[in-house]
């Protein structure tokens, strides 16, 4: 879906220096496994949508680092037999990953990658860079569709958001159940529509209010929205607003809306509407902005505030309150031996080998609440699950439908899938948030989703932790 490629040298300098020795020490044709995964779900939520998948997949097929790359990399004085094998460079591993869209949750692999340990290692910062942003932004747009209901949605983040992120924060968006944005360049890459109104200083830039409505009317008659917060909403911009849509309505068109853009949203949308409706303008839409997100448009929900859109900015394209999803890439296999990580915190520690998850299913189809990590060899399903740490705490899973989440979707570097439309993600987000129960999606206290580990994925860990335990000492 990225219309743009990207450099070889998009990525952090210990990447290439690591590649570098591994080349060096001849170990180019070393097989390894990394695992993507992410610790804690942003705004103590209770899930994660998964975005960002394609885009990585269409910039991993053509991959490559160009004279200018190579240029800069002799400059960091790299050695030139390294040099040589970047100039032939090209993603050839293996990856599985969960569907684009999927509802994800902590400490369990949603993307595979193998292959050789050279391109394996330097596609860790372009990985988490694209999917780490998008899934944080899908996860905001998937929020506050949720307690928009029926509401329509629209992304007006760009003007906020961190420079070119924006073209992916408004993609994201429609990922999570955003219908329009006001960012036309990424409306123009991705096939969207996109909507806008007009700014306080277009208003201010004539010498009256109505004068200003009056123009904006007649050069755009068939989207026209008045912006009314520019002087007095009540006294001047709403009033101004009905006189200038009746005199369209005289040529044959109709006015779209208002939009209010300060002030008490709920209060002075229910006296909008009211005056509208009193002049017959009930096709009328309203329109709101100024620093929504889901707790505030819950908020006027629940005083039962008439507005018809939403048009959220900063705190989507933000992602506000979190800057990032907290989303790492670690080696789980080299040279045909499991690997992992150790830490002083338990929960850092790592999961050796190559694994599938399986969803566990409840009653009618419904998510049980449960993920299962298990090694590849038990993708079939495995009979019991365990707490990560606590061997104690155990689940059967003889009685439940087991669902495998990571697919192959790309062999050699070549896609292995179709590329979905956007509308077609979102749809998709949304049947699999109906399959979670309500408990996971409130905002207050939501339940945690179980994440267990297989038995002999259980017995790998600890016999490697006491390996590595035993050298160390």
């Amino acid at each position: 879906m990225l219309s743009f490629s990207v450099s070889g040298n998009y990525t952090d300098l210990y990447e290439l220096t690591m590649g570098e020795t591994f080349f060096l020490e001849g170990r180019e044709n070393d097989i390894a496994c990394f695992d993507y995964f992410f610790r804690k779900v942003p705004d103590k939520g209770g899930y994660v949508v998964f975005a960002g998948l394609h885009d990585l997949l269409d910039v991993l097929k053509d991959l490559h680092f160009t004279d200018d790359d190579i240029h800069f990399l002799r400059q960091l004085e790299f050695h030139e037999s390294f040099i040589d094998y970047l100039k032939n460079f090209r993603f050839s591993c293996d990856i599985y990953a969960c569907r684009e869209g999927e509802i994800i949750f902590p400490n369990c692999p949603i993307v595979r990658v193998e292959g050789n340990i050279i391109e394996a290692q330097l596609i860790e910062t372009l990985l988490l860079n694209i999917l780490n942003f998008e899934s944080l932004i899908a996860t905001k747009a998937s929020r506050i569709k949720y307690v928009a209901g029926k509401s329509i949605l629209s992304d007006f983040g760009l003007r906020r958001a961190q420079g070119l992120g924006g073209i992916m924060a408004t993609k994201a968006s429609i990922i999570g159940g955003f219908q329009s944005t006001s960012n036309v360049y990424a409306a123009q890459l991705y096939g969207l529509k996109a909507v806008g109104t007009m700014a306080h200083s277009f208003i201010e830039s004539y010498d009256d209010e109505l004068e200003a409505f009056r123009r904006f009317a007649k050069s755009r008659p068939h989207d026209c929205i008045f912006l009314v917060d520019t002087y007095d909403t009540l006294k001047s911009g709403v009033p101004n607003a009905i006189v200038v849509a009746k005199e369209m309505e005289e040529r044959g068109h109709k006015a779209e809306g208002i939009r209010l853009d300060s002030g008490d949203l709920a209060y002075l949308s229910r006296i909008a509407r009211n005056m509208l409706d009193e002049a017959g303008l009930y096709y009328m839409k309203i329109v709101v902005s100024n620093q929504l997100d889901e707790y505030v448009i819950k908020s006027l929900k629940e005083q039962q505030a008439p507005i018809d859109i939403f048009g959220i900015g900063t705190r989507l394209a933000t992602g506000q309150p979190d800057a990032a999803l907290d989303g790492v890439y670690k080696l789980s296999m080299a040279a045909n031996k499991p690997r992992l990580k150790l830490s002083e915190s338990l929960e850092k520690i790592t999961l050796p080998g190559i694994k599938q998850v399986m969803r566990i299913i409840g009653k009618n189809e419904m998510f049980y609440g449960a993920d299962v990590v298990a090694l590849l060899e038990e993708e079939k399903g495995t009979a019991r699950m365990f707490h990560p740490f606590d061997s104690e705490k155990s689940l059967d899973l003889k009685s439940f439908q087991q669902q495998p989440l990571l697919q192959k979707i790309m062999s050699k570097g070549k896609k292995l899938v179709s590329e979905p439309s956007l509308n077609e993600i979102a749809d998709y987000v949304q049947k699999r948030l109906a399959l979670l129960p309500i408990e996971y999606k409130r905002f207050e206290n939501p339940h945690i989703y179980k994440i267990g580990i297989s038995r002999k994925l259980m017995k790998l860990r600890d016999d490697l932790r006491h390996e590595y335990k035993t050298v160390r000492e």
